[in-house]
Order: C-alpha cells, then structure tokens, then sequence
C-alpha cells in the first residue's frame, strides 16, 4: 500500500510539473503577450519568462529574450540597468559601446517604458557573476523596461545580428502588448 501511495505522489507530482505554465506572462500587475513563433523555456530564478528565438538564416544561434522581475525594492533603476547592458557589449574592435547605444522613452497603454538597441561584440557571461566573459562579435540587444506596479519589469533580447533583426518586430510587439492587470 505504502508503495502505491507513493508512486501515486510521484505520479501527481510529475502531472503537475507537466501542466506548469512554462512563462508567466504577467509580472509586477502588467500582462504581456510573447510572439507565438518564440519558445517558452522552463521557469529560471530570477525570470519572469525565457524565450528562445529561433536563429535567423545565416546565424550559428539561437537567440533568448529573458525577462527579469526582482520584486519590490530590487534589481535596481532603470539607468543602472541601462549602464549595466551597455557594459556588456563593446564597440567593434574593442573599446566602450556607449557611443553605440539607442536610448529611448515611451509610453505604452499608461506604462512608462525605457528601450535600449545595441549592437557591437557581446560580451557573454553563463552566469551573473562568471569571472570570464566570451566576447560574440556581431551581436545586438533589444531591452525595455517597463515601470511596473510595485517594481520594473526587464525585457533583454540578446541574440546575432541576423537574428535580433528578424525577431525586432515581434519584441516590439510584445512591449506594445503591454497592460495593465
């Protein structure tokens, strides 16, 4: 008896991971809608979303656009984080990537929205605090931030050239589908 009882917990459990949604959509009282042709990875610390955008013709990889939510008091303002991004990339052949950096201010559907284009050598790191960084020359980011109720929300799209060109319409859309809950 222990023993069905227990296979029907494992059971129950591996059901209820199964139905899990994969990406939350929804973070800080505000709602997005990911592009259907993305991917929804399984949830990450610190992630509100993961998608995978598939490599554009010519692109050895794939693409991610990971979206970040700390929670209230956490992660940090938004020119922090934008001075944090730059930092991540250096200009063609080396050299700070400030010079490169788009900036810009809108508002989508009442939500205060900063977006961020980059495109340079990306400086790549597997974790937060990795020691080294593997340089990826020809790489663009597309971020936003998005004021949310009680603290920002971060879209950053990393991905080769190609690939963030192809995916730009629909991580604008995304931000454009922002609401409130």
């Amino acid at each position: 008896m222990k023993f069905l009882v227990s296979r029907l917990a494992a059971v129950l459990a591996v059901s209820l991971l199964v139905a899990a949604p994969l990406a939350a959509e929804s973070a800080s009282g505000l709602n997005w809608t990911a592009p259907s042709s993305w991917k929804a990875q399984a949830q990450q610390p610190m992630r509100a979303a993961t998608y995978v955008i598939p490599a554009a013709a010519g692109d050895s990889e794939d693409g991610e656009c990971a979206v970040y939510y700390f929670g209230p008091g956490q992660g940090g303002g938004v020119k922090a984080n934008i001075d944090r991004w730059i930092g991540q990339f250096q200009a063609p052949g080396g050299g700070p990537a400030d010079g490169l950096a788009k900036q810009a201010q809108k508002t989508v559907n009442g939500i205060s929205v900063t977006t961020l284009d980059l495109t340079g050598t990306y400086l790549f790191r597997p974790a937060p605090m990795a020691p080294n960084a593997t340089p990826k020359p020809g790489y663009r980011m597309l971020a936003a931030i998005a004021l949310g109720n009680d603290a920002p929300i971060f879209f950053k799209l990393t991905a080769p050239k190609k690939t963030t060109d192809a995916a730009e319409a629909a991580f604008m859309a995304m931000i454009e589908s922002l609401k409130k809950q």
